[in-house]
């Protein structure tokens, strides 16, 4: 048998039961009495069972009835919850923000952007995925994040890129090293040391140290390279040589308690938040750009030698740390 009941009958037959009366029930659903009488009747028909018993003084639910509104309410309150979901997803208080992250970024920068975030939208489920550069890239392209946090990338024309801030390079040495007494250390003060290097394969950190390397004419000493934040900074605690890093891996690196010296001529690199041109902004998407913008504003607290984006970077590129 096939049964064709919309929600009208639904809540109609509902509202009967829960109220024990159609006068209350017409009351409570907002409807005149007559017509939620019809809905009921038609549901009745409908179904081809009689679902009240009427007397002059109350409503009693048959045995079928009692089966049908059980139903009913399982149904409505599926529907009534789907359907709130999708009102607030459509106020940007529901659903999923996907975040693709350079791992830096993803332990400093986004914690307190997405704290402030989710004060306000608590039910927004936030998925942050911490990857290199190329590999942010290839998501935001394919449309499998909805935004990133990135270095600047290379021009792309499908790509919106929005510098949000900048964060300067610092030398790192051990506290028994000369830097470590040193009020200011240059790029030309590196010449010959030995010195502790994020691999290029997984990491253009590298390559903006190498430009800024070569542009101040010098060689470095002895050249060990690792993988990790973690590792730059305990091979270089461990006293093999000193490194570079930029401001907003500097809280990752504390752990090892190195000294850190902002190097002169300053050398910066813009941090950005990117997404796909022909991917619409959702909501909830469009509430996270709108808590990025308002701590820009207001100058949120960052790490050292970082600040909310004002002049362009001297170097761009693609940072993977």
């Amino acid at each position: 048998m096939s049964i064709n009941l919309g929600l009208s009958h639904l809540r109609a037959v509902v509202g009967v039961a829960d109220a024990g009366s159609f006068t209350a029930a017409a009351a409570h659903l907002h409807v005149v009495q007559s017509s939620l009488s019809r809905t009921v009747a038609d549901a009745e028909r409908r179904l081809q069972i009689r679902l009240f018993v009427r007397t002059t003084r109350s409503v009693e639910l048959t045995v079928e009835g009692r089966e049908v509104v059980e139903v009913a309410r399982h149904m409505l309150e599926e529907f009534d919850s789907g359907l709130r979901h999708v009102t607030g997803y459509l106020d940007g208080s529901r659903g999923t923000l996907t975040i693709a992250a350079l791992p830096a970024l993803a332990a400093t920068l986004l914690p307190g952007l997405l704290s402030s975030y989710r004060s306000t939208r608590p039910d927004v489920t936030v998925r942050v995925l911490d990857m290199l550069s190329t590999e942010i890239l290839h998501h935001v392209l394919a449309g499998s994040v909805d935004i990133a946090v990135t270095g600047s990338p290379s021009p792309h024309p499908d790509l919106v890129v929005q510098p949000v801030a900048t964060d300067s390079f610092f030398c790192a040495a051990p506290v028994d090293h000369r830097f470590a007494r040193s009020e200011r250390v240059t790029w030309s003060d590196l010449a010959g040391e030995a010195f502790i290097a994020f691999d290029p394969a997984t990491t253009s950190v590298r390559l903006v140290v190498d430009r800024a390397i070569l542009e101040a004419g010098i060689g470095l000493g002895p050249v060990l390279e690792a993988r990790t934040v973690g590792a730059v900074a305990g091979l270089t605690a461990a006293g093999l040589g000193v490194t570079v890093v930029p401001g907003f891996v500097l809280p990752m690196i504390e752990f090892a308690g190195l000294r850190h010296i902002l190097l002169e001529p300053e050398v910066q690199r813009s941090i950005c938040i990117v997404r796909h041109r022909r991917r619409p902004l959702s909501p909830t998407v469009q509430g996270f750009l709108d808590t990025v913008r308002t701590a820009a504003t207001s100058e949120g607290p960052l790490p050292a030698g970082a600040s909310w984006h004002v002049t362009p970077p001297t170097y761009g590129g693609l940072e993977n740390v």
